[in-house]
């Protein structure tokens, strides 16, 4: 075990999460990439501690985070006993279910049968008895909303979670699902959802305005678009970057076409004395709403970088005007 940073929480800002109770960390720290086979044990801990001892106490995953599904729940359960094993009372570990995670009619989505097994299957890989916030991935098309949200009600009865939150919803499925689990006494007290300079599908689809009508805090993932709100892309496409490595989530053709306003964000952020990624965090705050920005990081560095944006001054309205006008013009 190693030494813990005894001044952790005196740079850190804490959010209350919606109309609960209980407090996020402006910015948590998100497991989805570089906590599978592919990245070293130790590399692993270091983004861990660096986190935690800066202050983030929430740390984010999902049953099939990996890439191998499971592998990033296994490699932080290990970590939480050989390093953290004494901090769990100061941490908030969240985990999700609804994407694939075996074969058959019962691996996905969400039905009762998938989520509350998905859900033991977890806390076996953690370590743990119960997560704080249990999560349901995405939107079901099939599965009545009834059901999938009467499974996170029964979760939290079982004392095997004790928040539930949804992710990838859109505003009108959020507030029918918000209804019923309010009527069952189990408040959604969170929403997960891409959003950044460049994604604001949220704004769009009557998430963001839902969540606040119903007191539901809102936990923004990829605020840097997977990278592109970074200083990597500003000279061009970087040939370690995740566009030629992995192509997954981002496609040459489409980052050619934004470089431009890659640029061109830069020099607003450079204007402001801030890194773009920094201006990118700090955009997400720029009204009310948002009560974490969900961060990933390869580099300790990179952890450390985003954190110093929480110091930096509120963006004024015409610096959001000028980064508006860059995406919209």
């Amino acid at each position: 075990m190693q030494n813990i940073n005894k001044d952790r929480y005196n740079n850190m800002q804490y959010n209350y999460c919606g109309k609960s109770g209980l407090k996020l960390p402006a910015l948590s720290f998100g497991l989805w990439h570089n906590f599978g086979d592919h990245t070293p044990y130790q590399s692993m801990v270091d983004l861990v501690l660096t986190a935690f001892n800066n202050g983030i106490t929430h740390f984010d995953l999902a049953n099939n985070y990996g890439p191998i599904p499971g592998r990033a729940e296994e490699n932080f359960g290990k970590i939480l006993k050989e390093e953290l094993a004494g901090y769990r009372d100061e941490l908030i570990i969240s985990t999700k279910a609804g994407y694939t995670m075996w074969d058959g009619p019962y691996g996905d989505w969400g039905s009762r049968k998938y989520l509350i097994a998905s859900l033991d299957q977890s806390l076996k890989r953690l370590g743990l008895d119960y997560v704080d916030i249990f999560y349901h991935h995405r939107m079901d098309p099939n599965t009545p909303l009834e059901e999938t949200m009467g499974a996170l009600h029964s979760i939290v009865q079982s004392g095997k979670a004790l928040y539930v939150g949804l992710s990838n919803y859109d505003g009108t499925t959020l507030e029918k699902a918000v209804n019923i689990l309010n009527k069952l006494g189990t408040p959604c007290i969170i929403n997960q959802n891409k959003y950044s300079i460049f994604v604001r599908d949220i704004e769009e689809n009557g998430l963001k305005e839902t969540a606040i009508a119903a007191g539901s805090g809102i936990i923004s993932f990829s605020p840097l678009a997977q990278g592109l709100l970074t200083e990597r892309y500003i000279h061009g496409i970087p040939e370690d970057s995740r566009v030629k490595t992995d192509a997954r989530f981002l496609q040459e053709t489409g980052v050619k076409e934004k470089l431009p306003q890659i640029q061109a964000l830069h020099e607003i952020a450079k204007k402001n004395n801030m890194t773009l990624s920094q201006m990118a965090i700090k955009w997400q705050f720029r009204e009310p709403g948002i009560t974490s920005v969900l961060i990933g990081a390869s580099k300790p560095s990179q952890i450390i970088e985003n954190i110093e944006a929480l110091n930096k001054p509120d963006l004024d309205a015409q610096t959001i005007a000028e980064i508006d006008a860059v995406i919209k013009p």
